[in-house]
């Protein structure tokens, strides 16, 4: 019983993780990749889909990402779901190619990112935290069901505890490493 807690409670901490890795990759910084448009939906025939669907998303170059829809008719829906879309970005059609440059950050722009990834990251750990909390609420509720010794118990929230500090520390190191990406000029 103790073994499933542990195991299921290090899944959960680490989709939570995988979850915050995701969000981060929303938050563009200066330099441009293909993931940045994952997100975007475009209407095809009735019904949105996401962009990779309808297009070839490629690098040009280290600012520009180009669109490539696979269908003539779709340019102009491709190019006006990046222009509504939360991002920013200006897209720029050169006949069936949709470029779409990176502007630079702003120090401004920069400084509210780096609170948004700090939101992020807190968020982050309070569900890891939240986790800790229910695998030692479960493992009382084993205690009083008899089913698990005190002794094995203190053990086991040990382990927790140790679990909970290695994913908060990796959250640590996530957000250290978007933060210095996003100030680097």
């Amino acid at each position: 019983m103790i073994a499933d807690i542990k195991k299921n409670t290090e899944s959960k901490m680490q989709k939570s993780l995988e979850a915050l890795k995701n969000d981060l990759a929303k938050v563009r910084t200066g330099r441009a990749h293909t993931g940045l448009l994952d997100h975007i939906q475009v209407e095809y025939y009735g019904s949105l889909v996401p962009l990779s669907q309808v297009a070839n998303v490629t690098l040009v170059d280290a600012r520009t990402i180009g669109v490539q829809p696979w269908e003539k008719p779709m340019v102009a829906k491709v190019e006006k779901a990046i222009r509504d879309s939360d991002l920013g970005l200006n897209p720029a059609t050169q006949g069936e190619l949709i470029r779409v440059p990176m502007p630079a950050l702003t120090e401004e722009r920069r400084r509210e990112l780096t609170k948004v990834v700090k939101h992020e990251g807190e968020n982050a750990k309070v569900a890891v935290r939240n986790l800790r909390r229910d695998a030692n609420s479960a493992l009382k509720d084993g205690v009083k069901a008899k089913t698990i010794s005190e002794d094995d118990e203190r053990r086991a929230q040990d382990d927790i505890q140790k679990l909970t500090d290695k994913y908060v520390a990796e959250i640590d190191k996530m957000l250290a490493q978007k933060e210095s990406e996003l100030m680097a000029v």
